[in-house]
């Protein structure tokens, strides 16, 4: 059988790693500065604290876990010889694999409220699952990086997050990024002014769509769910709103006159675009997009999703949100939390074809020692223990093989230097330092050697 991965997995080589975790390091150091401490949930949840939390949608896309053992043994016979596949998987699958790290960072708050301090900052990054049609940027195996706060109503939780997300991409040289800001509390407006606050899941998915399928598209698709031409033609004035922030909140106002909840969250978009423009962004853009819904159950305030530079054609690369009721699932109520999601393997895809990672990042290790024989090799293991104490990647080769051989392994591994410690160099206490990438060769003792491969980039 010939080996292969599951669909919308992968694996990764050495040099992507090292990208990888250089965007990770510099993801978590930001978390650390703005005060978020780590934690880490199991990849595998019971099925009834990820089900019913992320809309009819989300819910089909959650990868089940069989049973152990004879699962079939407590399916209902009925349902299996009616193919009831939704009823049959209640009773063969108890568990299943995590969807996001919100959902079940909520139920860690609940499950541990005795032991955590309010408000509650912490960050995860770790792997989900989803069963999507995989396609660019998008995978069924993919990586969150999480910052969540919960204890607090306070908005300027939200400022936080926009900052911290400005700092990220800053930091990886990404500029030109777009956060976008809505409320959910103006879609509830928008569902109340149309009349249709029994579709305010369909209304705001199908909404959410507009700037992916066109608006012609996404009439259809309201049609399709029920609601009338009449209360679609009064969403008219949202479609064709325009102008900077401040003036789509004041046409905004008008639209949502008769509505408290509209005008709530209009306020509190107010305030965030107010805030942000006094304090000032280092490289992102603030825009507010009144038609992003982010189509979640459990937000309940404010949105945001962050979008790639318009060079670059690529779905959003971060997203988050107010959720003031998701830990009342779990049976803690009054608890705000508010979070921010950074899609680590969509920003890869971004930085990479910005050619905007670092190039030291493919060098793996520092410097090689040619293997000459036992004698040899033992000299040079001595003098690669001193190095690696001082920090550094050192390795020898492992065989006494042909120079060509060893030196090719060096090229093609992209060392920047390779050591050669023969009988002349052991007689004198020195080693023979090659820079592979000028060809250059200097005879040097043990302490020059570990300053000229630790200050020579």
């Amino acid at each position: 059988m010939k080996p292969s991965i599951p669909k919308g997995t992968r694996d990764f080589s050495p040099s992507e790693m090292a990208r990888r975790n250089y965007m990770q390091g510099v993801i978590e150091s930001a978390f650390q500065r703005f005060g978020f401490k780590p934690i880490a949930t199991p990849a595998m949840e019971n099925s009834q604290t990820l089900m019913g939390k992320y809309g009819e949608e989300g819910d089909r896309l959650i990868f089940k876990v069989l049973n152990s053992g004879d699962f079939l043994s407590k399916a209902d016979s009925e349902q299996l010889a009616q193919r009831d596949s939704k009823a049959v998987a209640g009773s063969i699958s108890d568990k299943a694999l995590k969807y996001d790290l919100t959902v079940p960072f909520a139920r860690y708050v609940v499950q541990h409220q005795n032991e955590i301090t309010l408000p509650f900052k912490r960050y995860q990054i770790q792997p989900v699952w989803r069963a999507d049609r995989p396609q660019k940027g998008r995978f069924r195996e993919f990586v969150q990086c999480d910052a969540d706060v919960v204890g607090s109503d306070s908005l300027w939780q939200e400022v936080e997050l926009i900052q911290l997300y400005d700092e990220v991409f800053t930091n990886l040289g990404l500029e030109g990024t777009t956060i976008k800001l809505n409320n959910r509390k103006i879609l509830s407006g928008l569902a109340e002014m149309i009349g249709a606050e029994d579709k305010l899941i369909p209304f705001t998915v199908a909404l959410d769509k507009l700037d992916k399928i066109g608006q012609d598209k996404v009439i259809e698709e309201m049609r399709g769910q029920g609601i009338a031409d009449g209360a679609i033609n009064k969403l008219q004035p949202l479609f064709d709103l325009s102008g900077s922030a401040v003036d789509k909140l004041g046409s905004l106002e008008g639209l949502l006159a008769d509505s408290e909840i509209g005008q709530e969250g209009i306020g509190e978009l107010r305030f965030l675009i107010t805030t942000i423009t006094q304090l000032g962004l280092r490289t992102a853009n603030l825009e507010i997009e009144l038609t992003l819904a982010r189509g979640l159950n459990y937000y309940t305030g404010a949105i945001m999703e962050v979008a790639a530079p318009d060079s670059v054609k690529m779905g959003s690369i971060g997203g988050g949100g107010r959720y003031d009721d998701l830990t009342g699932i779990f049976g803690l109520k009054g608890v705000s939390g508010v979070g921010i999601s950074f899609g680590l393997d969509r920003i890869y895809l971004v930085l990479e074809e910005l050619e905007l990672f670092p190039e030291q990042l493919s060098e793996s290790v520092r410097v090689l020692f040619i293997n000459f024989g036992p004698d040899e090799a033992l000299y040079a293991t001595k003098a690669i223990a001193k190095i690696r104490q001082g920090g550094l990647s050192c390795e020898l080769y492992p065989d006494a093989a042909k120079m060509k051989k060893q030196m090719g392994y060096a090229n093609k591994m992209n060392i920047p230097y390779v050591v050669m410690a023969g009988s002349t160099e052991i007689d004198s206490s020195t080693f023979t330092l090659k820079d592979m990438r000028t060809g250059d060769q200097k005879q040097l003792d043990l302490t020059q050697l570990i300053d000229a491969v630790s200050n020579v980039r």
